[in-house]
């Protein structure tokens, strides 16, 4: 992965499409996935792969384009793109999750478990987050980052909240702010 940290944090289809910031793209190689997929492994149900592929990363760099056209519309208060919602669908589609049931010895026990390879089943988890965004209302509270040079989605929780990251855009632009005025002065 390249120097910038991935923004993480918000909600799981959003740290996806934050994979591509201004400058770059986070998710550019296999490795590079995987280093994310360890960032984001406590809030997905499957062990990071030792080895990621080339299909793996293609799978979840679609699912990361659909979302992010869909949601650039739905934030809007627009219909999404009709192809990228088929596209969502179609990755959930490729490695269904089954609550497969067993008996553990006292009582049925439940795991989700998903088929296909690491990549189709990290790409299906994706889709399924972002159909769960998509139609959640809050939707509409999605911003973009304030920083000049800031592409960052955020999940606005309070209606004040102006950047992706207080310590990263929100100092940036703060000092700069504070540098042209005693600069004028």
């Amino acid at each position: 992965m390249n120097d910038l940290v991935p923004l993480t944090g918000e909600p799981l289809a959003l740290d996806l499409v934050n994979t591509r910031p201004a400058a770059g793209d986070l998710l550019a190689t296999p490795s590079d996935l995987r280093a994310w997929w360890v960032l984001e492994a406590d809030r997905l149900a499957e062990a990071v792969p030792q080895e990621v592929t080339d299909a793996d990363l293609a799978a979840v760099r679609a699912v990361r384009d659909h979302v992010a056209r869909a949601l650039d519309r739905v934030r809007r208060g627009d219909p999404p793109p009709a192809a990228d919602l088929a596209a969502l669908n179609e990755a959930q589609r490729a490695a269904p999750a089954i609550d497969e049931l067993a008996w553990d010895g006292s009582a049925v026990a439940v795991t989700r478990r998903r088929e296909g390879s690491p990549g189709r089943r990290l790409a299906a988890r994706l889709a399924e987050a972002a159909a769960a965004l998509l139609a959640d209302p809050a939707v509409t509270a999605i911003r973009e980052c304030e920083a000049d040079d800031c592409v960052m989605l955020f999940l606005a929780a309070h209606p004040r909240r102006r950047w992706c990251s207080a310590s990263r855009c929100g100092n940036r632009v703060r000092v700069a702010r504070h540098y042209q005025r005693h600069r004028a002065g």
